[in-house]
C-alpha cells in the first residue's frame, strides 16, 4: 500500500482527531493553519503556517498532497475551489457553499426533500418586522454566515419582545428569521459517503445543549426505529444531492409524532459524533479518512451504548474524576488555556449495548 498524504485545512480539535485517525491508516497529514502549535499540528506530520486563502500556501499544500479536506465549514469557498482545480478536495466545495449561508442551506435542504422550520430572509429592519408579524412575533433571528454555538443570534419569544434596533445590533448583515419548532428532543446523525456512492450511517444521537453549546450526546436516542430510518434516508438524499464524499453531520428536531425537521448540516466530522470514537470499531474520524482517501467504508455499528459529554472551559477541573471512572474514554484537545465556552475535550462513558 502506497503511503499517501492528506491535507487538512484548519488546525482545531477536529483536525487533530482526523490526523490521529489518518496515522493509524499510514496516511500522512499536513495542516494548513495560521496559528502556530495548533491542536491539529500536535498530531500531524507537518504544518503550513499561513492564512487559509494564502495563494502561495495553497499551491504548497496542493503540491504536497494527494487529497485535501477541511475540519470546519468556514473555509473560504474560493480557496477550496482553487485547490479543487489542482487536487481532489473532499467534501466538494459545493458543500461549503451550501453550509456557509443559512438561507442557501434551508433552500437547498427543502429542494432535496428535507423539511425545515419556516424561514424568511431578513435584509433590513423592515424585513425583520414583517417576518416577525408573519410568525406571530416569535422566532430565532440569526446571521446567515459565521454564527456558531449560539453566537450571532437573537430569540423573540413573544410579540412583546421589541425588534427595535435588532437588525443593527447583529451587524446590519444578511440575516434569517426561523420560526419556532415545537420539538420533543434534538438529535443528529453522522453519515459518510464514498466516491462510488456507498453510504454508511451511524446510529442517531440525542443531543442536549447548554448555553447554545452541545453538552451531551446519548446513544441510543429516545426515538423509534422508524424515526431513525427517516434520518438515515434524509442523509442519503442530501449526500447524493451534494455528490458528497466524506463524513457529514445533520442535526434534526424530533416532533411529537416522530417526524423530523432538519435544523442544519455540517460538512465535516461533527461534535455529536465524537461518541463513535469509543462505542464503534470505526470512528467518524477514521470513516472520513477512509472515504476521502478512496478506501472501503467501515462498519458504523456500535458495540456499546454511551453518553458523550463535552468538557467546556472550567469543566477541565473534572478531568481527574473522569479518569478515575471505569469504561470512560477521556480525550483532551491540547489547548493551553481554558476559557468560558471553549471546547477543551470530551469524555465518553460506555455501557454494554
Amino acid at each position: 500500500m502506497t503511503i499517501k498524504t492528506l491535507g487538512i485545512i484548519g488546525g482545531g480539535q477536529l483536525g487533530r482527531m482526523l490526523a490521529m485517525a489518518a496515522a493509524r491508516l499510514s496516511v500522512r497529514t499536513i495542516i494548513l493553519e495560521p496559528q502556530v502549535d495548533c491542536p491539529a499540528a500536535q498530531a500531524a506530520n507537518s504544518q503550513i503556517t499561513a492564512a487559509y486563502d494564502d495563494p502561495a500556501a495553497l499551491r504548497e499544500l496542493a503540491e504536497a498532497c494527494d487529497v485535501i479536506t477541511y475540519e470546519f465549514e468556514n473555509v473560504p469557498v474560493e480557496a477550496a475551489t482553487t485547490l479543487a482545480n489542482l487536487v481532489p478536495v473532499y467534501p466538494p466545495p459545493k458543500a461549503l457553499e451550501v453550509a456557509q449561508d443559512r438561507l442557501v442551506e434551508k433552500r437547498f435542504l427543502n429542494a432535496s426533500g428535507l423539511p425545515t422550520a419556516r424561514f424568511h430572509a431578513v435584509d433590513s429592519q423592515a424585513d425583520l418586522e414583517a417576518a416577525l408579524a408573519d410568525f406571530g412575533g416569535q422566532g430565532v433571528l440569526k446571521t446567515r454566515r459565521l454564527g456558531y454555538d449560539g453566537k450571532g443570534q437573537r430569540v423573540f419569544r413573544s410579540a412583546s419582545d421589541s425588534p427595535a434596533g435588532a437588525f443593527d445590533a447583529l451587524g446590519s448583515v444578511p440575516l434569517i428569521l426561523e420560526s419556532f419548532v415545537a420539538f420533543e428532543r434534538e438529535m443528529s446523525i453522522i453519515a459518510a459517503r464514498a466516491p462510488d456512492g456507498t453510504v454508511a450511517c451511524y446510529d442517531p444521537a440525542e443531543n442536549v445543549h447548554r448555553d447554545g453549546i452541545l453538552d451531551t450526546s446519548t446513544v441510543p436516542a429516545t426515538i423509534t426505529a422508524a424515526t431513525a430510518q427517516t434520518a438515515a434516508s434524509a442523509a442519503e438524499k442530501l449526500l447524493a444531492a451534494l455528490d458528497y464524499v466524506g463524513v457529514i453531520g445533520i442535526e434534526f428536531f424530533v416532533l411529537a409524532d416522530g417526524s423530523l425537521i432538519t435544523n442544519e448540516i455540517a460538512p465535516r466530522v461533527h461534535n455529536s459524533g465524537h461518541w463513535t470514537e469509543a462505542a464503534c470499531v470505526v470512528s467518524q474520524f477514521e470513516q472520513h479518512i477512509r472515504a476521502v482517501m478512496g478506501l472501503a467504508l467501515g462498519d458504523p455499528s456500535r458495540h456499546s451504548d454511551c453518553v458523550m459529554t463535552n468538557l467546556i472551559g472550567d469543566d477541565m477541573e473534572s478531568v481527574p474524576a473522569w479518569l478515575a471512572q471505569k469504561n470512560v474514554l477521556v480525550h483532551l484537545y491540547g489547548k493551553a488555556e481554558a476559557r468560558p465556552g471553549r471546547k477543551m475535550g470530551h469524555v465518553t462513558a460506555l455501557k454494554q449495548a
